[in-house]
């Protein structure tokens, strides 16, 4: 089997650990992004991640966190294939001789390559999870004005391209690259320099699983500490409404963020995006490691 079908099989399979053990937080990380600012003298819908997980779980049972799975479900191998493919083959490019390791800077820039291959698959991707994820918020709008909300992922595709077209399914992508572009190189750029220095030099081929794990985890944590606005500001814009829109792009939504609720309205979310990385992150790098050495 050729390293890109190696990297393609082992990206699935971190792709759907990191999903399974993830999709949860980030749910609830949606819904405190997505929630309007209260009225003057009003409470928010949510007070907090644990109130956000009480009040989804009573309304709609625990598959509740798990609403907007499919979409990422259904993309999840290609995503996270490209994502590892990509940056495989920029760590080919980058080697000075075959069988070289990476530098710590060789693996930042590999990283930096596969995120902006995946934004362009993230995007739409994450564009029909948001508007699934939220819509709880969405549906009081909904009830007001008398339109019916999208049942599923085809569904919100099809409500998108009715109102938008194609390029519908593509808002976001502005922020959606400012996060995969940087996010990744970061992420990369620490699992290295993690585990070389679990190590003590490049040749890691020789650590356990927990070291994967720690190196794994510190990684997602460090991709999320550094560009989690700009996370804030795509899912807004995302599950903006598009024949009326609140924000007419990424700066005009970072400043009505910024203005309603100050520089804290940039971290909504952010205590369950944490909480998500780490064992997500883990699990994705653990799984795809177990898989590409088991392939040889």
């Amino acid at each position: 089997m050729g390293d890109i079908a190696k990297d393609l099989t082992a990206g699935t399979v971190g792709g759907i650990a990191n999903l399974v053990v993830g999709h949860p937080f980030d749910t609830i990380k949606v819904k405190l992004q997505s929630q309007p600012s209260p009225a003057p003298g009003q409470l928010p819908k949510y007070a907090g991640a644990f109130d956000a997980v009480k009040q989804t779980v009573a309304a709609e049972g625990p598959r509740g966190l798990y609403k907007g799975m499919g979409a990422p479900l259904a993309t999840v191998a290609a995503f996270n294939a490209l994502l590892f493919t990509v940056r495989g083959q920029m760590e080919t490019l980058l080697r000075s001789e075959p069988g070289a390791p990476l530098t710590i800077k060789q693996q930042v820039v590999a990283g930096a390559g596969a995120g902006l291959a995946v934004s362009f698959l993230a995007c739409p991707t994450e564009l029909i999870k948001c508007r699934l994820q939220a819509q709880s918020s969405l549906a009081e709008a909904g009830a007001v004005s008398g339109v019916a909300l999208p049942k599923g992922p085809m569904d919100v595709a099809r409500h998108v391209m009715r109102d938008a077209g194609i390029k519908g399914l593509f808002k976001g992508i502005v922020p959606t690259m400012g996060r995969e572009i940087p996010g990744n190189a970061i992420m990369f750029g620490v699992y290295e320099a993690v585990k070389q220095y679990m190590a003590g030099g490049r040749d890691t081929s020789g650590l356990g699983q927990g070291s994967l794990i720690l190196a794994g985890g510190l990684a997602g944590g460090a991709l999320w500490l550094t560009v989690y606005p700009t996370d804030v500001v795509k899912s807004v814009i995302q599950v903006d409404d598009y024949k009326k829109p609140r924000y007419s792009g990424s700066i005009d939504a970072l400043k009505k963020i910024v203005a309603a609720d100050g520089v804290k309205g940039l971290y909504k979310g952010f205590g369950p995006a944490m909480a998500r990385s780490v064992p997500a992150n883990a699990a994705t790098f653990v799984a795809y490691e177990i898989t590409r050495s088991a392939m040889g």
